[in-house]
């Protein structure tokens, strides 16, 4: 096993749910497949999915809703068996 890094492609405002009253996309411990997605990241008033890239499960969410975030943040680590 081995611990994948989702990285954020662009700047922006980074969300974990769709919308202030939903769930977040994903929790710690959830398995996830490549085709996840993560979070939204809003860049002047537009919104990109990230996904989560690997199959695994999510060990941890580095960013909190409404965080601005740089392009190479962190987003979230995946521990999968295969990269």
């Amino acid at each position: 096993m081995s611990d994948f890094e989702v990285i954020s492609p662009l700047p922006g405002v980074f969300y974990r749910q769709p919308s202030p009253d939903a769930k977040p996309f994903v929790e710690p411990g959830q398995t996830v497949t490549a085709n996840t997605v993560i979070g939204l990241i809003e860049v002047m008033k537009q919104f990109s999915e990230v996904f989560a890239e690997v199959d695994g499960t999510i060990t941890e969410i580095a960013m909190q809703n409404g965080d601005a975030i740089e392009p190479g943040q962190t987003i979230a680590i995946i521990k999968t068996d295969n990269v």
